[in-house]
């Protein structure tokens, strides 16, 4: 049972400080541990809001808030964080968030380091027609509909000059995000969709078949101990993502995992894709998918996407990464899809260095630009260290 005196002092912290997390000293480390400051909020009590921060809204089938949209439409247009508490249950909706000041999405559990026992799922089912993408997604971050467009061709979407930075620092705290329009790979059908935003997911679930995830330009997205439930490239994009110690869930074999496009900028870029630490594997048993999976195909030439020190099963091609197709291979001089000491049975090095350059198994110098968060996350106008609003003491 979780102490109320502790709730209400994390409340009174909220208030002082502006976040949940406790003071941030060196803008990257927080004071209070994860078990006090999520778990004091997140636990179920009587009173939910019990301890919650000052001015927390609650979602709920009794509360004021039936859906999460409703709750988000309601927060001022403001600098001041916002916390959302929303209650167990399954949520039919589709949630957008388009302000910039810090937001954070909080589902009630008794298990705040588990993503397999969250009890809050919101539920979308949707399909890319003859329309854009961004349409399908259950879950949008992006500050207006342009920077959240996928658009096509091999620079996709033009946004607009002067579009303005959304969120600075959009969170999840064990939440599922689901488009279940058809259980097989039939058509982009979106789990998230996200652009010109800062956004961190933890302990949260992604499932969908199609497209499950997208970051785009701008985009920098955090993935911690999280799952991420695909079949054909379910992680793409324009932006930076980085999956930290997270589930890869192959729902079955079509495409790649990854599908990025890379972006010529007045600046040096690291925008792409990076697992690390994390468990790639059949989302089954029953799923006949062995040697089948690749980790990733080029969307455009100028991919970038490494995958570093992860389990891969027996589902994973022996070669690595693939051509986006015979007849279009989208591959040149640009081309960087990586890895750098994956192990597992869907790791066979000498099948691996048969495919080079379409796969490319980096040395330690190599991957080092590559290797930390901050090393990658950039800001808006180019610069490195874009890491302050990740919680890496979740």
């Amino acid at each position: 049972m979780i102490n109320a005196l502790a709730k209400l002092f994390v409340g009174f912290l909220f208030l002082a400080t502006g976040s949940i997390c406790g003071p941030t000293p060196d803008r990257r480390g927080f004071n209070l541990p994860p078990d006090v400051y999520r778990a004091v909020c997140q636990a179920p009590t009587e009173n939910p809001l019990t301890g919650c921060p000052a001015g927390t809204l609650l979602v709920g089938p009794t509360a004021k808030y039936k859906t999460i949209q409703s709750a988000v439409a309601s927060l001022p247009n403001n600098t001041h964080p916002a916390v959302i508490l929303i209650l167990p249950g399954n949520y039919t909706e589709q949630v957008n968030v388009t302000r910039s000041a810090p937001l954070y999405l909080l589902g009630q559990t008794s298990h705040i380091k588990s993503q397999a026992r969250n009890t809050v799922n919101v539920v979308w089912r949707a399909v890319a027609g003859t329309g854009d993408n961004a349409y399908t997604a259950t879950l949008t971050v992006a500050p207006n509909l342009n920077a959240d467009l996928t658009g096509s061709g091999p620079t996709g979407f033009s946004v607009p000059p002067g579009t303005p930075f959304g969120n600075t620092d959009f969170r999840t705290y064990n939440l599922n995000f689901i488009n279940d329009y058809a259980p097989y790979s039939v058509s982009p059908s979106l789990a998230l969709s996200m652009g010109y935003a800062n956004a961190g997911f933890y302990y949260s679930g992604f499932f969908s078949y199609q497209d499950t995830i997208y970051v785009g330009k701008i985009g920098s997205a955090y993935f911690y101990k999280s799952t991420i439930a695909g079949q054909t490239d379910f992680f793409y994009g324009f932006g930076t993502a980085w999956v930290q110690s997270s589930d890869i869930e192959l729902r079955s074999c079509g495409g790649g995992i990854t599908a990025w496009k890379g972006t010529n900028t007045t600046f040096e870029n690291k925008y792409g894709i990076y697992v690390t630490e994390s468990n790639v594997h059949a989302a089954n048993t029953s799923l006949s998918i062995v040697g089948k999976c690749a980790l990733g195909r080029p969307w455009n030439a100028q991919i970038r996407a490494i995958f570093s020190y992860n389990y891969l099963d027996s589902s994973i091609l022996p070669a690595g990464y693939i051509q986006w197709s015979a007849t279009d291979p989208r591959v040149n001089n640009y081309t960087f899809q990586a890895e750098y000491k994956d192990y597992g049975p869907g790791f066979n090095l000498s099948a691996r260095d048969a495919a080079y350059p379409i796969t490319k198994e980096l040395t330690a110098a190599q991957f080092a630009p590559y290797s930390s968060p901050r090393k990658v996350f950039q800001f808006e106008n180019g610069a490195f260290g874009n890491d302050a609003w990740i919680d890496y003491l979740a």
